[in-house]
């Protein structure tokens, strides 16, 4: 698995399978966001098949799929209340983790200032410097 540590709240990595849950759990995370729409995957790394993995495992499983070209606001929305309600460190996953780290981006847009969304991103190794003047709207500025 190549988790990506964005904050020490958050981290995102490319596709999981069931079998990474246990290294999830290992590594104090207590949230799983699934930011990868099913129709992407085979039915075995589908959200319910993660879930269940998730669940079994006494972890809290968010289901939030972005789709390209299809973010919305409801999308933010819902990454940003599982991060701030989350009992503990949360980790998300799509294809590569850059739309989790998209949409972590955006959704703190305004709480923490952009040049530390962008480095945080971009240490991670996710070019977000491209949606500056996005973050800098959203953060009303």
């Amino acid at each position: 698995m190549d988790i990506r540590v964005i904050t020490d709240r958050y981290a995102v990595s490319p596709q999981i399978e069931p079998g990474d849950v246990a290294e999830l759990k290992d590594a104090g995370f207590t949230t799983v966001i699934c930011n990868r729409p099913d129709p992407e995957v085979p039915v075995e790394l589908q959200a319910a098949a993660i879930q269940a993995a998730v669940e079994a495992a006494g972890l809290h499983f968010v289901l939030n799929p972005v789709v390209h070209g299809q973010l919305t606001q409801d999308i933010l929305d819902v990454q940003g209340t599982a991060i701030d309600e989350a009992s503990g460190k949360c980790f998300a996953y799509c294809a590569s983790g850059n739309r989790s780290t998209v949409v972590w981006a955006l959704a703190n847009a305004g709480r923490i200032p952009t040049e530390q969304i962008i480095a945080a991103g971009e240490a991670a190794g996710y070019q977000i410097e491209k949606m500056r003047d996005q973050l800098e709207m959203l953060a009303g500025g």
